[in-house]
């Protein structure tokens, strides 16, 4: 094997997890995060990733904050919230070396704001999939493996998106692709239906199993836009998204929800990401930043999508106060699709 440099920008729960495999298959491997907690604690224990009761640490090449990075940088995997995404994008752009590139490792449509900053050419486009959280300055808790998929801009598969999906198959089964918006857009399907589950305190496969309803329509909200867009979908773990397009059976809907739910009960992380970061964390989600583009692109396809509006107004009511968190929320947007059905 031949031993990279990589720098993981954002050493969170994807950054920080894919840091871990690149290292622990003998990269050089420099983590970046704007935490100095959970900088310090990776510096001196290396990254620590929990998986069944079993903690194992790992070390990396260096751990920084933004402002102790001097050296140029070449293979970055951009890990950050889709929020903080221009912001870093900015910063990447004076620290990129001319020859180096930036992956976008990210929940959402990112790439052209990174783009924007470095420049088409040194902007890799990536879609993926992960369970995990970080549950301590340092310690990232591993709840299963998801996909991944690596591709450029532009379709093509280069050799330095083969080289990348070489190393990444470190974590898991990262593949090559000429269609990563295909996959990104089919995330966003599977996104929203996950973040209606944030509006309440409960385990994402039975929320989802209870509120089919909403999430059906949800994700078929999403897909009009993605077909207006004129992208194909793409399907990935048990995620089957031609199961919630406009020409899927109210039938086929429900066996792909089968599927889906019964693939949640086999991980352990049980909440998402999004619920964590309202309820445990108490911050702001970078679900408004990742919807604003597929809300834009509706509104320029002239589609509406008035479920995917009152679930993100929902989840702005309980980012501001956590303790309204309930799944009357997911009642009433059950309600909603009903009531929509039949005007």
């Amino acid at each position: 094997m031949t031993s990279r440099s990589y720098t993981i920008v954002g050493a969170g729960a994807i950054g920080g997890t894919v840091a871990w495999h690149l290292a622990r298959a003998g990269h050089r491997v420099t983590v970046v995060d704007a935490d100095p907690a959970h900088v310090a604690a990776i510096a001196e224990d290396g990254i620590v990733l929990e998986r069944a009761g079993t903690r194992l640490a790992q070390r990396v090449a260096a751990a920084l904050t933004p402002d102790q990075v001097t050296a140029p940088l070449e293979r970055v995997l951009l890990a950050v919230k889709a929020h903080a995404t221009d912001g870093v994008a900015a910063w990447l752009a004076k620290h990129l070396a001319d020859d180096g590139f930036v992956v976008s490792l990210q929940n959402g449509l990112n790439e052209d704001v990174i783009a924007r900053h470095v420049g088409a050419e040194r902007t890799i486009a990536a879609f993926v999939d992960l369970f995990a959280d970080v549950t301590a300055p340092g310690v990232i808790t591993d709840g299963g493996a998801g996909a991944m998929a690596i591709g450029e801009l532009t379709g093509a598969v280069s050799d330095r998106v083969r080289t990348l999906v070489e190393d990444l198959q470190a974590w898991g089964p990262a593949v090559a692709s000429d269609n990563v918006a295909g996959f990104l857009w089919s995330k966003l399907g599977f996104g929203a239906m996950l973040t209606a589950t944030a509006l309440a305190d409960d385990a994402m496969g039975e929320l989802l199993d209870r509120h089919r309803a909403a999430a059906h329509t949800l994700a078929r909200e999403v897909f009009a836009v993605a077909a207006a867009e004129r992208l194909t979908l793409e399907p990935f773990d048990a995620f089957r998204p031609t199961a919630y397009t406009g020409d899927a059976s109210p039938a086929d809907a429900d066996a792909a929800t089968d599927a889906l739910v019964a693939w949640l009960g086999t991980q352990t992380k049980t909440r998402s990401g999004i619920w964590r970061d309202i309820a445990v964390r108490r911050r702001a989600t970078e679900v408004p930043t990742q919807y604003a583009l597929v809300l834009q692109a509706a509104e320029r396809h002239h589609i509406d999508v008035p479920v995917l509006r009152a679930m993100l107004g929902q989840l702005a009511e309980v980012e501001a106060d956590p303790s309204t968190m309930s799944e009357d929320r997911l009642t009433a947007l059950d309600r909603m699709v009903k009531a929509e059905a039949a005007r």
